[in-house]
């Protein structure tokens, strides 16, 4: 168990709406975001004195600083490897107020991924970069493995050779995360439920990965903010305590095309949950509920494994019965997912695990004490554990 465990808290969170189209700036939704989650907190933005973003955000944090009229800043810090960021920022926060640092840190993401630029598409820039991630890129991209669907294809390919799943296995996913985001009024899927039989149906779009196995490109931004847990105590909403903040990367580890390993798994996730299970002295069996990181759907199964729900190859079996619907063993992204509600570098997914540990959330998972939180796989990456609002345990 580590010391760092429930210093810090989750004392607000914020969002815009999510859309295939803002109409509005970046920088204008991650204001609009931030200051939905300064409202929920309860406090003002010159309380802010600490910004944490990713490093493909548009917005720089001085510029939101200013457009708040935050005044003074004595920390700011940005996260790599897209999605892999998204639970480090809250990490970074947590770190500065639990040491002083600052006060009170707001970690944002906000893009029009979607009517801007389309993360989906091929980027023929990412493998003419001049430094190192340029020449990673320039190993497969020339070959076609250009889109983050192709590349995550390889993976699951390889999933379904070595333990004999198959493409229904993860549609139970799509299956799930749909589900949820059908009660889920925010969700681009509110009111539209799938089944297996439309999954298998859906069109190929890199084999194996159906149209249903990947989620949607989405305009939006959401914001979080950090403090103490001390001081959390004394604001609108109490605080959703931090009980473990880990970041993880793995032996010959790449961005999406780590493919020259003896295994194709995501070893990565394996570093940051043994880490989140070191520092707050729980284990998968004492999670209630888990936000995983689902931008496809192989992945979901995979993270399964390697936090230690089940053993390798073991997530097929593990999902067959209902186990991470409502109602389950184990009910999984809740608001729907970035399969259902949106894909916000899953920055979404850590606010509905604020939800779910306030007792708030739609889909609420009765009595819920701890839920897991992962950030994007295939990549260097993040997680979190949470505990219940008011609580540090």
């Amino acid at each position: 168990m580590s010391g760092f465990r429930g210093a810090a808290s989750i004392a607000g969170i914020g969002a815009t709406e999510f859309s295939k189209e803002s109409g509005r700036s970046e920088l204008q939704l991650s204001c609009e975001a931030t200051l939905a989650a300064l409202a929920d907190a309860g406090l003002e933005p010159g309380d802010v004195d600490g910004l944490v973003t990713f490093t493909m955000d548009n917005s720089a944090e001085i510029a939101l600083a200013r457009e708040l009229g935050m005044g003074e800043l004595r920390f700011f810090s940005r996260i790599s490897y897209g999605g892999g960021a998204a639970c480090a920022t809250v990490q970074q926060a947590a770190m500065a107020v639990a040491t002083g640092v600052a006060d009170t840190v707001v970690a944002y993401r906000g893009f029009n991924e979607r009517s801007g630029q389309r993360f989906g598409q091929v980027q023929t820039w990412a493998a003419a970069q001049v430094n190192t991630n340029g020449l990673d890129n320039s190993f497969s991209y020339p070959h076609g493995l250009s889109t983050p669907a192709a590349t995550v294809a390889m993976q699951a390919r390889r999933y379904l050779h070595e333990y004999a799943a198959t493409s229904r296995d993860f549609g139970l996913v799509a299956v799930a995360d749909r589900k949820h985001a059908s009660t889920n009024p925010a969700a681009f899927f509110h009111g539209r439920p799938i089944t297996i039989e439309d999954h298998q149906a859906s069109r190929m779009i890199a084999d194996p990965l159906r149209l249903l196995d990947c989620c949607q490109e989405s305009d939006g931004a959401v914001a979080l903010v950090v403090t103490t847990t001390e001081r959390a105590r004394d604001l609108a909403q109490g605080g959703v305590p931090v009980l473990a903040a880990a970041q993880g990367s793995a032996d010959e580890q790449y961005v999406m095309t780590s493919y020259y390993r003896g295994d194709l798994g995501i070893p990565e996730m394996g570093v940051v949950g043994r880490e989140l299970w070191r520092q707050s002295g729980l284990g998968p069996g004492d999670m209630d509920t888990a936000v995983l990181y689902d931008h496809f759907t192989p992945y979901v199964l995979m993270q399964l494994e390697e936090l230690g729900f089940c053993g390798r190859g073991e997530a097929p079996g593990f999902i067959a019965d209902g186990a991470i619907e409502l109602g389950g063993r184990l009910p999984l992204n809740t608001h729907g997912g970035q399969l259902g509600e949106a894909y916000i570098h899953g920055m979404n997914g850590i606010a509905e695990a604020v939800r779910q540990m306030r007792g708030t959330s739609v889909n609420q998972v009765d009595g819920a004490q701890h839920v897991v939180v992962t950030a994007g796989t295939g990549v260097p990456t993040s997680g979190l554990v949470l505990g219940a609002a008011g609580s540090d345990n």
